[in-house]
């Protein structure tokens, strides 16, 4: 089919590869700028940014339509390998113009990258619809003064008016990169192993899992809080979470990554955290009938993460 352009990006968003593949849609959560070379704002004048996680989804180029799928090719072929770092000074740079940029008026062109048994991954950042969605997020957030006086009314008004135009032309769009605010939400965990965990000390901590597996792991804990008593905050939590998960290509990498919190906790704290084996054990517990059991673990994890959120909003 012939596509419309879309933004200022040269593929179509609607567009599916050979084979039924879902082409190219949107992301979630900061917003962006599309230059690379804008300084890094001083920490005078940069706003304090809420400490964030990651769930992102890396899919492989047959996903991608072409020729969004040269795009890529051409991009991880120049070594362009951007940082989660690098898209957080980005944004620090857009929040801090003037006037206010709320959501940024072109779409990116980048993209983490990664290479798994020589096949190479791609996570686009679509910081356009990304910006869009924490917007909404923020209302929800923040009293109506503080809001104003991070983005005024007409800043608002006018990314909602052209995310509503946006979204018409691009009905069946969805993100790559899904953000949790203060906090990792613990339904992310279901979908990672304790034996996936990738902790650096003061650089990352991470866990990579493929798709099939933690579509199965996401499956089976839902099976077993459906039959469960007072779990239904976390059923549906990932029922909405496997309904993102099935919009990829089954070849693809699932990460959680801790993002700014690693940088935000003790390192103590972060070097005890199993937190995807205690919840994977909580599920087990109630699987067994130790109802008593999987209660414990379970609030005492919510406990745990409650207070990193409470904490962190506090600063």
């Amino acid at each position: 089919m012939t596509c419309p352009r879309i933004e200022t990006l040269p593929w179509c968003e609607g567009a599916r590869a050979p084979g039924g593949e879902p082409g190219p849609a949107a992301g979630q959560y900061e917003s962006v700028s599309e230059s690379s070379d804008l300084p890094l704002p001083s920490a005078r004048s940069a706003p304090t940014i809420p400490y964030a996680s990651y769930l992102r989804v890396y899919e492989p180029l047959a996903a991608f339509a072409e020729p969004e799928r040269t795009h890529w090719a051409d991009y991880a072929r120049r070594g362009a390998t951007p940082t989660a770092q690098d898209e957080l000074r980005r944004s620090l740079s857009d929040l801090v113009r003037v006037p206010v940029v709320g959501v940024p008026a072109h779409e990116s062109g980048d993209a983490f990258t990664t290479v798994v048994d020589g096949v190479l991954l791609v996570c686009p950042w679509r910081t356009r619809l990304r910006g869009w969605l924490a917007l909404q997020e923020l209302v929800e957030w923040f009293p109506r003064p503080v809001l104003d006086a991070a983005l005024p009314p007409g800043a608002r008004l006018r990314a909602v008016e052209d995310y509503e135009r946006w979204r018409e032309r691009n009905p069946d769009a969805r993100p790559w990169i899904r953000t949790g605010v203060w906090q990792v939400p613990l339904r992310w965990f279901v979908l990672v192993a304790d034996e996936e965990r990738d902790h650096v000390p003061g650089e990352r901590l991470r866990y990579r899992t493929p798709m099939v597996q933690a579509r199965r792991r996401l499956a089976r804990a839902l099976r077993t809080l459906r039959d469960a008593e007072g779990y239904g905050a976390l059923a549906d939590g990932l029922v909405e979470v496997g309904s993102w998960l099935e919009e990829f290509h089954p070849r693809s990498l699932v990460e959680l990554d801790y993002g700014g919190l690693v940088h935000a906790l003790p390192a103590d704290r972060l070097a005890a955290d199993r937190s995807a084996g205690d919840l994977a054990a909580g599920i087990a517990a109630l699987r067994a009938g130790d109802t008593e059991g999987a209660t414990e673990v379970y609030e005492g994890l919510a406990e745990r993460w409650r207070a990193v959120r409470e904490r962190l909003f506090a600063n």
